[in-house]
């Protein structure tokens, strides 16, 4: 009778057959990731690996999982390198995974795809964001390695072109394992001084290297806090065609450290040609405006001559003396016309006056010193006086005669 083995003892052979196959302790396995789960708790990954045919279970150990640069997703074509074993206990054969990498791609390069999609899904490289440099800075900080070749590019630049500002170095680590969390706390150090007033503008970066040597600058937490820096940062990491993190976080990206030192300040040499320019145009511009005006005050001055109250007046004094001139033969002759006009009347009034008429015979009697002018002003009895052109005579009327008939 064939013996009859328990599931322990079918699994325990089971393991040390594979246990026992140096050819399974360390390969390397390339297949498609399914069924993907981060277990929060743990920190452990769990997956199946497949091809077009099969399919193997994975595990990640945390502290394993730790060390990669990129989050596995479903989906991936990975290579996963770790030993095949047996977890007796379910009788499953898994792969026991120490490390990963993408299949065909860097696992840098897809931690720094990942990374570059989440934080752009967030809006921390969204241009509404972005600042604008300050015109005229007058503290630059600087973060960047205080040994380092950027750090003199950056010094020599500003010395040259913008020698009115200062420069207040942060010194950080720019390389190697401790290096994202150097670069965090120059970063927290120059956030304080902004705070205060000290920083008005930040460089961060270092000089060019392999991918591996910029990898502190793609960090997520740097990357978070450049976004949030007080003052406007430009990073600079690398030559012009290395992007990192860093610079998409950052509110100006510059090519090199050297490019980033010119972008920070102006010119001021060139600024002094620009002023100088200015101020030859503006005094080209003055001339220009006096000689106008020049011109437009010589034709007031001549409007002005013409209406000058000196020049009234000599017109007023030379009217009066003219008038003084004229005025004795004006009143001669006014005069003249008057005392004909005198005469002529006198003649007039002579002809009409009642002694001439008295001389002709006529006579004027007066009743109470008024003239007597018909016989219906007269009583009987009225005494009366009567003017001849020799003498007066007095009388009384005795009696009144009607010249006029009376009517039936």
């Amino acid at each position: 009778m064939e013996q009859i083995l328990t599931v322990s003892q079918v699994n325990g052979r089971l393991k040390k057959l594979l246990d026992g196959d140096l050819h399974l302790k360390s390969i390397f396995v390339r297949g498609e990731i399914s069924n993907f789960t981060h277990h929060l708790k743990t920190g452990h990954f769990y997956f199946t690996l497949k091809d077009e045919k099969n399919a193997l279970k994975g595990i990640m150990f945390k502290w394993n999982a730790e060390g990669l640069r990129f989050m596995p997703q479903n989906g991936m074509s990975v290579i996963a390198f770790g030993s095949v074993q047996l977890y007796e206990r379910d009788g499953v054969c898994q792969l026991y995974c120490v490390d990963m990498q993408p299949d065909g791609v860097g696992a840098l390069y897809a931690a720094f795809e990942q990374l570059k999609g989440k934080l752009a899904a967030e809006g921390l490289f969204d241009p509404a964001h972005k600042r604008s440099l300050p015109p005229f800075p007058g503290r630059i900080g600087v973060i960047t390695a205080k040994t380092g070749a950027a750090l003199q590019d950056i010094i020599q630049i500003l010395g040259r072109r913008y020698p009115l500002g200062e420069l207040l170095l942060i010194p950080a680590l720019v390389q190697g394992d401790g290096a994202p969390e150097s670069l965090c706390e120059a970063l927290r150090q120059g956030a304080v001084l902004a705070e205060k007033g000290f920083i008005d503008l930040l460089i961060i970066g270092r000089g060019g290297g392999s991918l591996e040597d910029l990898w502190a600058f793609n960090d997520e937490r740097v990357a978070r806090a450049v976004y949030h820096f007080p003052v406007p940062v430009i990073s600079a990491v690398g030559h012009e065609t290395d992007y990192t993190i860093c610079d998409f976080a950052a509110d100006l990206r510059a090519p090199t450290p050297s490019a980033a030192a010119e972008l920070a300040a102006p010119d001021c040499g060139a600024l002094a040609d620009e002023v100088s320019a200015i101020k030859a145009a503006l005094s080209r511009a003055v001339e220009t405006k006096l000689g106008l005006l020049g011109q437009r005050v010589g034709l007031l001055s001549g409007r002005l001559a013409a209406v000058s109250p000196k020049r009234v007046l000599e017109q007023a004094e030379k009217r009066q003396a003219e008038l003084a001139r004229r005025l004795p033969k004006a009143l001669a002759a006014s005069l003249r016309q008057r005392e004909l006009l005198l005469q002529k009347a006198a003649a007039g009034l002579e002809a009409l006056s009642p002694l001439k008429v008295l001389a002709r015979g006529y006579s004027i009697t007066y009743k109470n010193g008024e003239i007597v002018r018909d016989v219906k002003a007269l009583q009987p009895g009225d005494q009366l006086q009567t003017y001849f052109a020799d003498g007066t005579a007095e009388s009384q009327v005795t009696a009144l005669h009607s010249s006029k008939k009376r009517r039936k």
